[in-house]
């Protein structure tokens, strides 16, 4: 069933995380064919979906302000856009980390971690699909464990690449490195479930 016309936040949420899904998308094109050379031209292709999801934010908060009525709590919309927005930053800065770190060459267990974000996010994307109808919604439960299941799948992996990383790693500048930048995309994954627990939130306040 589609999202109705004066659904539109609901409608909006789903823009929104769609930034989300094409920063994980460009994330983990750029460590699959991964180019140290090519980081600082990627970081501002991925500046420009933060910054478009960031104007689409802001058209909605702007909208916020004005109207009266509004089909969930005006501080729910608000934390749903910003949670959302989140996750999109913190996709961006493990790219900066990467560019920053100087990182010149790529591990196997981050390629595992950047398909997760990309999990992550479409998991996250059709729960928000499915969001504005979560008075009745018999699907939106399970989208939620999904997202948490993955949130978790997404630790066990950044324990086992950490613990790979200060046992084989010799130098300590590329363990440093490589431990900042596993530590923000972990974060990726922390950042979906936050949004899961917002929608949860709104469930339960409505329940």
């Amino acid at each position: 069933m589609a999202i109705k016309k004066d659904d539109n936040y609901f409608g909006t949420f789903v823009d929104l995380v769609k930034y989300s899904c094409d920063a994980a998308a460009l994330l983990s094109e750029i460590m699959n064919n991964f180019n140290a050379d090519e980081l600082e031209d990627k970081m501002k292709q991925m500046h420009n979906i933060e910054h478009a999801g960031d104007v689409e934010r802001h058209i909605m908060m702007k909208k916020l302000a004005r109207e009266f009525i509004t089909p969930i709590e005006r501080e729910d919309i608000v934390a749903m856009a910003d949670a959302i927005d989140n996750v999109t930053d913190t996709i961006e800065d493990v790219l900066m980390r990467m560019y920053m770190f100087n990182i010149t060459s790529m591990r196997e267990d981050a390629l595992k971690m950047a398909d997760i974000i990309v999990k992550c996010c479409h998991a996250l994307e059709q729960a928000l699909k499915e969001f504005y109808n979560f008075r009745k919604s018999q699907t939106l439960h399970s989208l939620i464990i999904e997202i948490n299941r993955m949130e978790e799948e997404g630790d066990e992996l950044f324990m086992k690449a950490t613990r790979n990383l200060y046992v084989h790693s010799k130098d300590p500048v590329e363990t440093f490195a490589w431990g900042q930048t596993l530590h923000y995309m972990e974060k990726c994954c922390d950042a979906c479930e936050d949004v899961s627990d917002v929608i949860e939130s709104v469930m339960m306040k409505n329940s």
